[in-house]
């Protein structure tokens, strides 16, 4: 049972923690927690990568016992959260995965229930809102006191058929985004938040900044230092990894490290959008986003553990790759190369035909590019220099390509020689990347 180890082997550790989670802060009877439903949510036990999060749906009796159910407000003093309405049966819990890679476990609860808060009162304008509200929560303390957030249980139903719809239930649902995207990228951030990163409570429980939970390090006083930090971490990863060994080979992290030292500033200085920031989602697609199917209205945007204050650029390079939505920079394949650039202008051909790639959707891109201009959301074609950043941060994530840093992936490709080949066509890539930035 190798694969299922990862996420199974603590199944019952995790159910015990969740029934004293329930006696000790909810303060629930035993008869009550012997009675409610714990239930898992897309959770596979032979599922061969490690999870991020384990998710529950928690279920109280219905009706509950009135003598046995009363939310005591005394004991919830956790900075972010709200009381729990009288009369709550259903809530979400989502416990930290000590074990997940590229997550910087220190604060990552803080930052997901302090961008939680943030992100409520930036949509508090939609009724009914789409950011669960927070309950209780703590953070990683140890391996036997995991973080975890109790939250509002949301309604409506995923968007597992979005690809299948018709080009016009997409578009209901893109406009949609575009109004929460608009509203995330106006919300004026907290004085205390300050700089490009995460966020977390200090110990008046005011929101301050934070490292960035992706990448373990910051926040950073300015996007250039924000650029140098992150290129700082992948860099110390890849040297660490004994797959890439730091790019040494054939002159490739000499020019790296010329490209960080030389170019990176010069070309951030030319972006004139270089102080704006933002909230970030950092995940935002259909997989976090439940609807209404009698409306067609979004009920709720879900799952703020990659989230953080970044520029507002960022949300399009890590998010909207279900709707084809997602930027990159450079790249080798003509025909990708001709998506982005329509994707980073907005200019799209005028007449939009069937391609060879069936992974490409140009008629969404381009329906999602017009949703955005409705509404003057700040995108990659209202952005001057936004082809140099895409490059960049194109170059970042070559830096620690997923199949020889993941511990999971490398244990499915086994074979040296196949691993040799990924590292070969990752080289090739950063080789022409650096090309393309003249180093």
């Amino acid at each position: 049972m190798a694969s299922s180890n990862h996420n199974h082997a603590k199944f019952q550790f995790r159910l015990d923690f969740i029934n004293k989670l329930l006696l000790d802060y909810l303060m629930l009877s035993p008869e009550v927690v012997k009675d409610t439903k714990i239930t898992p949510i897309q959770y596979e036990p032979d599922f061969p990568f490690k999870y991020n999060n384990f998710v529950y749906h928690i279920s109280l009796p219905d009706p509950p016992p009135e003598t046995s159910v009363s939310f005591s407000k005394t004991h919830m003093t956790s900075p972010g959260c709200v009381p729990i309405p009288s009369g709550t049966i259903s809530f979400i819990l989502r416990l930290s995965n000590l074990d997940a890679e590229g997550l910087y476990q220190a604060t990552r609860v803080d930052n997901e229930v302090g961008i939680l808060n943030l992100a409520s009162t930036a949509l508090a304008h939609t009724k009914p809102g789409i950011v669960p509200r927070v309950f209780g929560w703590e953070a990683n303390t140890g391996s036997e006191k995991i973080g975890w957030i109790l939250q509002e249980c949301m309604s409506g139903e995923p968007l597992s058929e979005f690809s299948e719809w018709s080009l016009a239930q997409k578009i209901e649902i893109l406009g949609q985004v575009a109004e929460i995207l608009k509203s995330l990228q106006d919300f004026r951030i907290p004085q205390s938040v300050e700089g490009w990163g995460g966020v977390m409570f200090d110990d008046s429980g005011v929101l301050v900044g934070a490292p960035m939970t992706v990448v373990g390090a910051g926040p950073w006083n300015s996007l250039a230092e924000s650029f140098e930090g992150r290129f700082k971490e992948a860099l110390n990863m890849a040297d660490s990894n004994a797959q890439l060994r730091g790019w040494r080979s054939n002159g490739v992290r000499e020019r790296i490290d010329r490209f960080v030292e030389y170019g990176l500033a010069p070309l951030i200085a030319q972006f004139e959008s270089k102080n704006d920031r933002c909230i970030v989602h950092g995940d935002f697609t259909t997989d976090n986003l439940l609807y209404d199917p009698k409306t067609g209205r979004i009920t709720a945007l879900l799952d703020y553990d990659f989230s953080c204050i970044q520029h507002p650029a960022y949300e399009f390079f890590c998010s909207f790759g279900t709707w084809d939505g997602q930027v990159t920079g450079w790249s080798s394949d003509p025909l990708a190369a001709s998506f982005q650039l329509a994707k980073l202008t907005g200019r799209f051909p005028s007449r939009l035909v069937a391609q060879d790639d069936p992974d490409i959707d140009w008629e969404v891109a381009e329906a999602w590019e017009v949703e955005l201009q409705k509404l003057d959301v700040t995108r990659p074609s209202s952005l001057q220099g936004i082809d140099k950043i895409a490059v960049v941060e194109t170059l970042l994530g070559s830096l620690l390509p997923w199949k020889l840093t993941n511990e999971d992936a490398l244990k499915k490709n086994p074979d040296e020689e196949k691993r040799k080949m990924v590292r070969q066509h990752g080289e090739r890539e950063i080789d022409g990347i650096l090309k393309h930035l003249g180093f």
